[in-house]
């Protein structure tokens, strides 16, 4: 589970989030590339906006249950 006291702070405000435990692996940048890209300045994905329909929030879902080293959190509001 993703904590919350290392969300980094290039993330865009809102439910999802990814932490400095990323490891650039880029799976949630392939799952979900509307709500998560990668920040060149850090070296790390970042959520660069949060999702707006149904289709991108369940990406982004996949993405947090799918990242290896449970770097992206969403406040609790995951299925």
């Amino acid at each position: 589970m993703a904590d919350l006291n290392s969300r980094l702070p290039e993330n865009v405000p809102g439910a999802f989030y990814i932490t400095s435990e990323c490891i650039d692996c880029d799976m949630c940048r392939e799952t979900a590339p509307t709500v998560f890209k990668r920040n060149d300045d850090i070296g790390f994905s970042i959520a660069f906006r949060q999702p707006e329909t149904e289709a991108e929030r369940l990406l982004a879902e996949e993405a947090l249950r799918g990242c290896p080293v449970e770097a992206i959190g969403d406040n609790g509001l995951a299925k």
